[in-house]
């Protein structure tokens, strides 16, 4: 509604003042030797203050101007009251109105009847340097609210506050914007909350949260590496392949950490094996070791049947559904990234076996397409 009565107000000004204008010009017969004369007349009647003197910048407006000031005097406080009015009536209201003010300047400066230095453009141009003050001053405090947002240490995971409100900010203010002949402070605007919104994210790192901090940041940034895509806003081309960047680094630190827990022991041991090699052992020589002997290895690989893996999977699995928010659907993503990380593990094994161990007859209770089937019949039953 403020914004129709602002754009009425404004409709409905310009064709007053323009009148007002050509009459005084005609009537008081204001052609560039009347003005000139005009002026002199003024400076006479008035203070002996040099024109070049700083404060004699009155002295030197156009008589034109000077007479609209004064029947025009209350316009400007007027304006300027209007606007605090319509930012007070919605929390993004600095928004509508600064997009109307730039239209009808816009639209005013291709005029033939309202030249750029007009007494209308001129008020119309102090009051939009207020409306993109009041605009700065509403981001500046959303960026501050989203940077400081407080998160619960009982937080389960899902979607922060922080990004939606940046969603909500975004959705609304290309809505406003959607027809705006410009939009250079909207996207500076977009930058400032994206950069908020990221810096939020990633303070999640150092929260004393009782979830896993790679899950929720990984579920955020897919989230809004989604919205992105959606809203497909040219100036956050850049967030939008940043966020998909942190989300597959968060979930590919969730998926590692995650895998430790079905084979945690054998990956111990061959991560010992590896350590070995890169100091200079010999592989052939690893297995002389006391620690990472045969039957050390036979011991370990026993703890390990075919069965106890599956289970493991199982409950792995129950555990990822019950902590990924469904509303993200990155259960499937995040089961099949494990299954292809557990896999290269899983050959990684083999390598090392027949690297370290050759001849030795020593095998996993599990073969590679038995850990297919697992995945999948895991997959296929929930």
């Amino acid at each position: 509604v403020s914004k129709q009565v602002l754009e009425q107000v404004l409709r409905e000004l310009q064709p007053l003042c323009s009148a007002e204008q050509q009459f005084i010009e005609k009537f008081f017969q204001l052609g560039q030797d009347a003005l000139q004369e005009l002026e002199v007349s003024v400076e006479n009647m008035s203070s002996p203050v040099p024109l070049s003197s700083p404060s004699s910048s009155l002295m030197q407006e156009e008589p034109t101007t000077r007479l609209l000031s004064e029947i025009f005097g209350c316009l400007e406080p007027e304006l300027r009251g209007f606007l605090d009015v319509c930012n007070k009536i919605h929390p993004f209201g600095c928004l509508q109105v600064l997009v109307t003010l730039n239209d009808s300047i816009f639209e005013m400066w291709g005029s033939s009847s309202a030249l750029p230095s007009s007494f209308l453009n001129s008020i119309l141009g102090n009051v939009l340097v207020l409306a993109k003050s009041s605009f700065n001053k509403c981001i500046g405090t959303l960026c501050k609210e989203i940077e400081e947002a407080k998160i619960s240490s009982k937080m389960k995971g899902g979607i922060l506050p922080s990004v939606t409100c940046f969603e909500e900010f975004v959705t609304f203010s290309e809505e406003v914007f959607r027809t705006a002949r410009r939009r250079g402070e909207l996207d500076k605007a977009h930058l400032r909350l994206a950069d908020s919104v990221f810096s939020s994210i990633n303070s999640l790192s150092s929260s004393n949260l009782k979830v896993n901090i790679d899950m929720v940041m990984m579920e955020n940034f897919h989230h809004v590496h989604c919205f992105l895509c959606q809203k497909k806003i040219p100036c956050l081309e850049a967030k939008k392949r940043e966020a998909k960047q942190r989300y597959s680094e968060h979930m590919e630190k969730y998926v590692i950490q995650y895998l430790g827990q079905p084979l945690e022991k054998l990956n111990h041991f061959f991560e010992g094996v590896k350590a070995r090699v890169a100091q200079g052992v010999k592989e052939e020589e690893v297995s002389f070791h006391l620690a990472y002997s045969k039957q050390e290895l036979r011991k370990v690989i026993e703890k390990y049947p075919g069965k106890e893996v599956r289970r493991a999977l199982e409950t792995l699995y129950r555990k990822i559904h019950k902590y990924l928010s469904p509303e993200e659907n990155l259960l499937p993503v995040v089961w099949h990234s494990m299954e292809k990380e557990l896999i290269r593990q899983y050959q990684e094994f083999e390598d090392l076996i027949q690297r370290c161990y050759a001849g030795s007859g020593i095998a996993m209770d599990f073969t590679m397409e038995d850990l297919l089937s697992y995945f999948n019949s895991i997959t296929l039953s929930n």
